[in-house]
């Protein structure tokens, strides 16, 4: 009977064990949101433009080909940014199973649980700083029609 009222305090020690990971998938699928968000906005922009509807009214073909080379470049920033973020949210998952492993079949993983993390919080630090690079690149390349700098 011990033996399994240990087992069940394993358990749910493995569960508050997962709990933070858990919170930081969910922070990780706001951010992805938010990215793929912008992403499906650069690539409508990018539409709009290569489609002419009502662009050439406004832009001549110099400014088209300008801006749709910086679209793609926050398109490929963009890209990455999701890439290295959900690679982060997959070894945080791994991170979660290997709790689990790790209580459920009293095999110590610390250290490889511990390296796992470092390494999917390092891959998302990546992901947020193409985000952030994306972002910067964006705020820099807008450009508010009728208006003239002084």
């Amino acid at each position: 009977m011990s033996t399994s009222a240990n087992n069940i305090g394993d358990i749910a020690k493995a569960i508050q064990l997962a709990l933070a990971p858990v919170f930081l998938l969910t922070g990780i699928a706001g951010m992805l949101n938010v990215m793929s968000g912008r992403l499906s906005r650069i690539i409508d922009r990018g539409r709009v433009l290569t489609e002419g509807v009502n662009a050439h009214t406004i832009l001549n073909q110099e400014d088209v080909q300008r801006e749709l080379k910086q679209l793609e470049q926050r398109r490929n920033f963009t890209s990455l940014a999701i890439t290295f973020s959900t690679v982060a949210a997959l070894l945080v998952c791994l991170v979660i199973v290997i709790l689990f492993i790790e209580v459920m079949s009293n095999i110590v993983l610390e250290w490889f649980v511990g390296g796992l993390f470092i390494i999917s919080t390092l891959t998302l630090v990546i992901g947020l700083a193409y985000f952030l690079r994306e972002v910067h690149m964006s705020s820099r390349t807008i450009r508010f029609v009728g208006f003239k700098k002084k």
